[in-house]
């Protein structure tokens, strides 16, 4: 807005403006707004999940929304960018229900939910950009038929947030992971010359996350919830798309997809058609490695964020060349 109203010559002060804003927001509203979220009642097959039980649960709702009010107030938002950010809400808040109610919605409900929001997602991004995809490996490009890229970009966006999901157990490790994800994004479009206004609304989102890390480092003193892993997940999601490559995802996001997936894997299956796979690999991977390598909360998060950051680093590498 203040962008529209001053003009492009402030555009430059206004932006640096608004990084500081994110953060600073983020941190008010958490610290003053964390007293009134419900609180988490521990999980009860989590390794250590008994810790959690008291703190203040749901934060995301908070830092979701100073995200959307900031780049409201100091991004170029054009309609395209307003959609996402009101289903980034929706989101959030069918997470937020879902952290406030006394019984769990169970999976059902909520991968209806996802469904629902990626087919949103999916709709408008294919009609604001089409359906073309440039590789940023090899910079070739190729259309892929309206229905397929559909089928895909669904699935991109539902595997993104449950992922993400699944992988919010640890104190710092969901949120550091979706920073280094979504920078990657953010760098490979810088590299391959795709800027534009979603590039400001990733380091608008990437400072809200700070600032929730703020409070969330080990030990923490509240808990983001589905609200706020299930946002990352979609945040996630449009950035790939944004891309122009939603491939990249497989490597942009390695460590999460590995985290959280293995987990939906190993449950689909038993599910579904009741093969049992992994049976000696607790999952999420970080509670295995937890309990079964002895791994300190700090330890897996930077040995994850280690992992995550050579692999983005190598990726943004081969995209120079």
């Amino acid at each position: 807005m203040f962008q529209q109203l001053l003009g492009e010559s402030a555009s430059p002060v206004i932006a640096f403006i608004g990084i500081l804003a994110a953060f600073f927001l983020t941190c008010v509203s958490l610290a003053k707004g964390s007293a009134h979220l419900p609180k988490d009642q521990g999980r009860e097959f989590a390794v250590g999940g008994a810790l959690s039980a008291g703190k203040p649960r749901g934060a995301g709702l908070i830092f979701v929304f100073v995200f959307a009010i900031t780049a409201v107030l100091f991004a170029h938002v054009d309609p395209e960018m307003i959609i996402y950010l009101l289903l980034l809400i929706c989101c959030m808040m069918t997470g937020y229900l879902d952290d406030a109610a006394k019984t769990s919605w169970g999976r059902l409900k909520k991968g209806i939910l996802d469904f629902l929001v990626a087919l949103l997602v999916t709709f408008t991004y294919l009609h604001f950009n089409g359906n073309q995809i440039t590789l940023a490996l090899t910079g070739s490009s190729f259309s892929i038929p309206a229905p397929v890229f559909a089928v895909l970009s669904i699935a991109l966006i539902w595997i993104s947030i449950n992922v993400t999901n699944c992988a919010d157990g640890v104190d710092g490790l969901s949120g550091t992971l979706t920073i280094i994800t979504i920078m990657t994004f953010y760098f490979a479009n810088q590299i391959l010359g795709r800027t534009g206004d979603f590039d400001y609304l990733s380091l608008l989102f990437v400072v809200c996350l700070l600032g929730y890390l703020w409070f969330n480092a080990t030990p923490s003193k509240m808990l983001m919830g589905d609200a706020g892993s299930r946002a990352m997940g979609l945040f996630i999601a449009i950035a790939a798309l944004k891309c122009h490559d939603p491939f990249l995802y497989i490597l942009a996001a390695l460590v999460l997809i590995i985290d959280g997936g293995l987990g939906l894997v190993k449950l689909t299956l038993i599910k579904t058609v009741h093969v049992h796979i992994l049976k000696n690999v607790r999952t999420p991977i970080h509670d295995f490695v937890r309990k079964t390598k002895g791994w300190s909360n700090t330890q897996t998060v930077f040995r994850f964020a280690i992992i995550q950051i050579i692999l983005s680093v190598a990726l943004i590498y081969l995209i120079m060349l």
